[in-house]
């Protein structure tokens, strides 16, 4: 399962542009927000399947607030307020919130609750709910993913009747929208607030999730997920399809054939020789995969790991390896490679500094400097620095691109070891800084190059050895690049371009991670049977099965064209 999806960090900007201080905001309704869906409603029936590598079996945890597992229960059964569509000018769809509105200094937000909601064990969900959520959030911080009682400075969430919320802030907080709106998964006090679940919400196993989401689980082994259409869906008529079947695959191989023959209709992944192997198997086969992160190199900065901590080490890596190389031999072409300043091209190019880049030496490779760099530390082809990097079981492209940079680094005087993990060994290693080096990505980005930056660099997201990091998983610190960070939510557009480049410019000086090549929403889909995907004329949502809470938006719009 690839661990990417749209922006989950603790500091967002406010996508709610059109909204004004002080009146009520409108929004159009899910149906109104699609261009697909303009032929009408549809019919019930049909079902999909979901090919998508997790290099593991399923464990059956569904908890929300659990990063290993929540892109299996948010969108599909747990919900958010507002859908925002960062593919799409940030076009805004209410979910369990119908509108809000804003005081004039943007430090209290009021969210109008939509009524006559369930939870699909058939209670009513009420603002009640909505509160607790957050409340519970400040009470066990591990569950407040996005540090939005810390970093954002919540303040206060109050329910008044059933159906409003308040929200207060110690400062203006319409940068944090996009995190406390439509990110946080609401889920129903009537469970997280009794029994276990109540003792530990955020290492609770959530084995039957009760949402207000389109599907339900039902059932789960460790071989598939199984999700049925909930019956009192609050969308009228909807889901669509009746059923889901998530396999659980352990590699890409497996996946990619049943993509290939049909088996599968929804992909999210990488397919080598993708042309020849899927797409020209048959025309229902399609592909469309935005540009969105990086994929690349986290060493772990703590000193108490020598070797990856040394800046010329990571230096050295970073002009050892032939980004190019790696992008076409590792994954095919099929995306493209990254840069040391981080920032995602084309699609940023406004904030990128290629002048800074080249001037640094990181515009092309450099085997030469880094074997100059690794010879100051003692170290040669002859005499290598031996170095392990983790990796996730059952991601043929990683493996391959790990290979190309294993010959480069072997090259300059690097010894590299690949060790491949189950995803959620990996995950724990990762996040509790168990580790030299790791390759991943991030799971979020943004519509601009700050979203992942902030993630990888702000020292509110990392975490003392032994302790989960949420996302600066390197343990990196250093107060200017938190100053400008910070700075970057009250800023105007001209003044967050400079940040951004002045953060790029830390990446570059600093080298905390080693961007290789940039990430895509790997999304193949199949159209015999099943319409309604989101596609690059039509971006209502971002396309991949792992991101969340998208995936709750691609299957209320999917339909069965049998069932018509």
């Amino acid at each position: 399962m690839r661990p990417t999806r749209i922006l989950a960090t603790a500091v967002v900007l406010a996508l709610a542009a059109t909204a004004t201080a002080c009146s009520e905001t409108k929004h159009k309704e899910p149906d109104d927000n699609n261009a697909s869906q303009s032929d009408g409603p549809k019919k019930k029936g049909g079902s999909v399947t979901i090919a998508n590598t997790a290099g593991q079996t399923w464990t059956c945890n569904f908890n929300p607030f659990n990063p290993a597992v929540y892109n299996t229960s948010i969108g599909f059964v747990y919900e958010p307020l507002i859908f925002v569509n960062a593919l799409k000018d940030q076009a805004e769809t209410p979910m369990l919130a119908k509108s809000y509105r804003w005081n004039a200094d943007k430090t209290r937000i009021d969210f109008t609750i939509r009524s006559g909601v369930k939870w699909n064990d058939g209670k009513p969900f009420t603002a009640k709910d909505v509160a607790f959520t957050f409340n519970l959030m400040k009470k066990t911080p591990a569950t407040d993913l996005y540090a939005l009682w810390t970093t954002a400075g919540l303040r206060s969430v109050t329910a008044s009747g059933d159906d409003k919320v308040t929200l207060k802030f110690k400062a203006a907080a319409q940068p944090y929208f996009y995190a406390f709106a439509h990110q946080v998964a609401i889920v129903p006090e009537h469970v997280f607030g009794a029994g276990e679940a109540a003792k530990k919400p955020d290492t609770w196993v959530d084995k039957k999730p009760v949402g207000t989401g389109p599907f339900e689980v039902n059932p789960c082994n460790p071989n598939n997920i199984q999700y049925t259409a909930n019956p009192d869906y609050w969308q009228q008529g909807k889901p669509y399809i009746q059923k889901v079947q998530y396999p659980a695959y352990l590699d890409n191989g497996p996946a990619n054939l049943d993509l290939a023959n049909g088996k599968a209709q929804w992909g999210s992944q990488f397919i080598p020789g993708i042309k020849q192997f899927y797409l020209d198997k048959s025309s229902d086969n399609h592909t469309w995969s935005p540009p969105v992160l990086n994929v690349g190199i986290y060493p772990n900065l703590d000193p108490s790991h020598p070797d990856s901590s040394n800046l010329k080490v990571r230096q050295a890596i970073s002009y050892a390896i032939d980004r190019e190389k790696v992008a076409r031999i590792g994954v095919g072409g099929q995306v493209p490679a990254a840069n040391q300043s981080g920032v995602v091209m084309p699609t940023f190019d406004t904030y990128y500094d290629e002048a800074a880049v080249r001037k640094a030496g990181f515009d092309k490779p450099d085997p030469d400097r880094a074997k100059k760099l690794l010879a100051s530390l003692g170290h040669s082809p002859a005499k290598p620095l031996k170095l392990k990097i983790l990796s996730i079981t059952g991601y043929t492209d990683w493996d391959a691109s790990l290979k190309v940079i294993k010959q480069d680094l072997e090259a300059v005087g690097i010894d590299l070891t690949v060790q491949t993990l189950a995803q959620q060994t990996f995950i724990g290693r990762l996040y509790s800084g168990d580790y030299d080096l790791a390759y991943y990505n991030q799971q979020t980005s943004g519509p601009t190059p700050y979203y992942e930056l902030r993630q990888m660099l702000h020292s509110a997201n990392t975490a003392p050895l032994g302790k989960n990091a949420t996302s600066n998983y390197e343990r990196y610190k250093n107060p200017e690049v938190d100053k400008l960070l910070n700075e970057y939510a009250s800023a105007d557009e001209t003044r967050q371009v400079e940040i951004v480049k002045a953060v790029a410019q830390r990446m570059i000086d600093d080298v905390p991670v080693i961007p290789v090549v940039e990430a895509v929403d790997w999304f193949q889909y199949n159209t015999k049977d099943i319409g309604g995907w989101p596609t690059e004329d039509n971006p209502y949502a971002q396309p991949a099965a792992y991101n969340f809470p998208d995936t709750g938006q691609v299957l209320t719009h999917l339909y069965s064209k049998s069932a018509q």
